[in-house]
């Protein structure tokens, strides 16, 4: 089993089993300790919560900036994401914009790559939304101070 070190600032580290493929985007597994964040599925809504984007890659982009900002607020950043899900409408739409999505997931994300799913859903809670984004992360250190909030959960 390889594993892939992580910096003292990230609290995770990647697994590749040795005489797998390589993966691209992605890990196989990520491991870690500290402060788990859930995030909930985050589709590509402005302020005002209306999605206004129309197209896969534009909607992607809102939706991973929402997916950043969430995780902002909790104290973590993309490097703390161990694992991502996304939901969309159409599988092979997703694959015939996949050097487009990766390279907005850059642009955004970073190099970081999370263990990854993805998954073709029938619809999503808002009928504009044709991508939703979850992720778990784990932040270093114990109980980190939120730069918005409490921390606490009414």
């Amino acid at each position: 089993m390889t594993i892939v070190s992580s910096s003292p600032a990230t609290p995770l580290r990647r697994i590749d089993p040795p005489k797998w493929p390589s993966p691209h985007g992605y890990s196989h597994a990520v491991a870690g300790t500290g402060t788990f964040v859930f995030l909930g599925s985050q589709i590509a809504t402005d302020n005002a919560g209306r999605v206004t984007t129309i197209g896969l890659v534009p909607q992607a982009r809102q939706a991973l900036r929402n997916v950043r900002s969430v995780l902002a607020e909790a104290g973590g950043a993309p490097e703390h994401i161990a694992q991502m899900t996304w939901y969309v409408l159409d599988i092979d739409h997703y694959r015939t914009r996949l050097p487009e999505l990766g390279v907005v997931y850059r642009e955004i994300m970073g190099s970081h790559d999370p263990a990854m799913a993805l998954v073709e859903v029938s619809g999503l809670v808002d009928p504009a939304a044709i991508v939703a984004i979850s992720a778990t992360a784990i932040l270093p250190g114990e109980n980190p101070s939120p730069p918005g909030g409490s921390g606490a959960v009414p």
